[in-house]
């Protein structure tokens, strides 16, 4: 699951790798105002994800409980996300628990930061968006990743044990969805390209350019093959716009 995000503007308890060269991923824990924020916006989108059998983490507790009932009967008020941002700062929030899975995070940073590297957009007959530099958010709760292409930041789960969903390496993730917001402008807005296929996209493009980095990276199984014939080296994407909208319209 990759739904688009955006955070409010807080205080935060963030950290950042340094380095003598300016890093372009930029890796952030976050603070208990941000995670409850991201837990609310959770909870208002539960019917979906519900709809749509996602496995959503949540914190556990009363206050969680009756709050998911009333997001799924499109009852939540101003007054429930006070009481949950409190809750989630006197009874959830800990700093500790993320610490590893920012450790792996950092420890893969310099191999992600070189296949971002070696993202020439000057190679297609497209614009692939790219910034100068990434953010990375930790979270502990959620349906999975999402990515957000006008700020540039993703957002990825991980546990208390530094485990992510889907790969033990989270360059794999990471990797992908700087992928998503490269594309998702110039090609996945102007063309409309479902869901399914656009993830075939970005699995096709992740796993013929940095296949070698990432032995361990899978193709999704999302049902949409019909870029497959299209796209079966590099040299394909420059005409990747060319390619989905002959597919398309």
């Amino acid at each position: 699951m990759r739904l688009k995000y955006f955070l409010i503007c807080l205080p935060v308890l963030w950290m950042t790798c340094s380095s003598s060269h300016r890093n372009r991923i930029d890796i952030r824990i976050p603070s208990a105002q941000e995670e409850a924020e991201y837990i609310w916006r959770t909870l208002q989108d539960l019917p979906f994800f519900e709809k749509n059998n996602y496995t959503v983490a949540l914190p556990s507790g009363g206050l969680i409980n009756e709050l998911k009932i009333k997001a799924i009967e499109g009852k939540l008020s101003p007054m429930d996300y006070g009481r949950l941002e409190q809750f989630v700062i006197d009874n959830v929030y800990h700093e500790a628990d993320y610490r590893a899975g920012y450790e792996k995070i950092k420890s893969a940073q310099a191999l992600i930061e070189q296949m971002i590297g070696e993202i020439n957009p000057a190679l297609f007959d497209w614009s692939f968006h790219t910034f100068e530099v990434y953010q990375v958010n930790l979270t502990l709760y959620g349906p999975g990743g999402s990515y957000d292409p006008e700020e540039g930041s993703i957002l990825i789960f991980t546990t208390p044990e530094g485990q992510f969903k889907q790969y033990d390496n989270p360059a794999n993730t990471i990797i992908h969805e700087v992928v998503h917001i490269g594309i998702e402008d110039s090609i996945v807005t102007v063309y409309k390209v479902p869901h399914a296929l656009k993830e075939r996209i970005v699995d096709t493009f992740v796993s013929l350019h940095f296949g070698n980095y990432l032995p361990d990276y899978r193709i999704q199984n999302m049902g949409d093959q019909r870029t497959d014939d299209h796209l079966t080296k590099v040299e394909d994407f420059k005409n990747l716009h060319q390619i989905v909208e002959g597919i398309l319209n």
